[in-house]
């Protein structure tokens, strides 16, 4: 390829804390350990090509994606269909599967990434071959909207880290880290996603991760304008669903996978981020959209309406349309049951009511 410029070298510490803690506590297998180097050098080279492209397209650079807005409840509380709900609307755009994997044009591929959503599909169905059960937890789909924290992976400053390894001393550094620098290049990832398809323009993003959840402050400042959009539901329940997802991830890199430690670790880390979320609502409360977890289940065409008038787009026939056609749809291509018990991964009831006592207490 020939390609050496990464940019700013801000990514090194992220990267260095990272492979110190992948080396240090992840206990890869040989497997994992193989899928783990591909992996980063895939995410490396991707910062190289986007280098090269912004260079080539200097254009790119002026294009101005405009957020809506940033759906960022804990995970595992409605807001995958929330999200998808929403990006069906003809009034937003989101990034899809097929994006988030393969964000930049392949060498000669025609317009529309044909040859990267075949890639994409064929990525699916490989992972769903090697983690049969994972699709019961979340539903894989290559041209669905996707978490753009699937980008953020290329800063390494990214909540799928320490969600798919056990990397505890990657999370604690994450947690405490400035994200600035990765946020400005999430906004360019959008940039190019836009300039590449011109049916984008004048549609503003709907964005989505428990991982800006850590970032208030940064996502605020870096989408002037957005609102943040928070889906509610108890931590009883989101809590060990989430820590289920983790471990049906990790064991894909790991065979010294301990439940338990998964369970204690995204408490702490949920409960911390939680505490956050409060603190920065207190300060610019007019940014807050909330949605609970039983309007998701019960009422979906009427939460994403009532988000959608929140965001300034008042919903009209053809949103509405579009809502129930993806609910009819979402309910046919619905998996099995995911089941969990929260006593799987080391948690009790009792102890998750205590430490979450002030979310439960002060949620919307």
């Amino acid at each position: 390829m020939g390609l050496s410029e990464f940019g700013d070298d801000w990514f090194l510490e992220p990267l260095r804390v990272l492979v110190a803690a992948l080396n240090g506590e992840a206990r890869l297998s040989g497997t994992g350990l193989e899928m783990t180097r591909r992996k980063l050098t895939a995410l490396l080279v991707d910062r190289l090509r986007l280098r090269a492209l912004q260079r080539e397209h200097p254009e790119v650079l002026d294009v101005q994606p405009v957020v809506a807005g940033v759906i960022c409840g804990l995970p595992r509380t409605g807001s995958t269909l929330l999200h998808r709900l929403l990006a069906s609307s003809p009034k937003l755009t989101a990034m899809r599967f097929w994006e988030a994997s393969y964000p930049l044009p392949l060498p000669g591929e025609e317009p529309g990434g044909p040859e990267r959503k075949r890639l994409a599909r064929q990525r699916i169905e490989a992972f769903l071959e090697f983690a049969p059960d994972f699709g019961n937890i979340h539903t894989l789909q290559w041209d669905a909207p996707e978490e753009e924290v699937i980008l953020v992976d290329r800063s390494f400053a990214s909540m799928s880290f320490d969600s798919i390894y056990w990397a505890p001393g990657y999370g604690d550094w994450l947690s405490a880290a400035d994200q600035r620098n990765a946020y400005a290049e999430l906004r360019q990832w959008l940039q190019v996603l836009q300039w590449q398809d011109p049916a984008r323009a004048g549609r503003p993003w709907i964005l989505k991760s428990p991982h800006h959840l850590a970032a208030l402050d940064t996502v605020l400042d870096t989408f002037p304008g957005c609102r943040i959009v928070m889906t509610h539901r108890s931590p009883l329940r989101a809590v060990p669903s989430y820590a289920s997802m983790a471990h049906a991830m990790s064991t894909r890199y790991s065979d010294a996978v301990d439940p338990a430690a998964i369970g204690r670790y995204w408490s702490e880390r949920f409960a911390t981020s939680l505490r956050a979320f409060g603190a920065v609502r207190a300060k610019r409360p007019e940014r807050f959209v909330d949605v609970r977890f039983d309007t998701m289940l019960t009422e979906p065409v009427t939460g994403a309406r009532r988000v959608l008038e929140a965001l300034g787009l008042p919903a009209d026939d053809t949103d509405v349309t579009a809502f129930e056609s993806y609910v009819e749809r979402d309910r046919r291509e619905r998996h099995a049951v995911h089941s969990y018990t929260a006593e799987d991964f080391g948690l009790s009831p009792e102890q998750l009511a205590r430490d979450f006592a002030f979310y439960q207490e002060g949620s919307a």
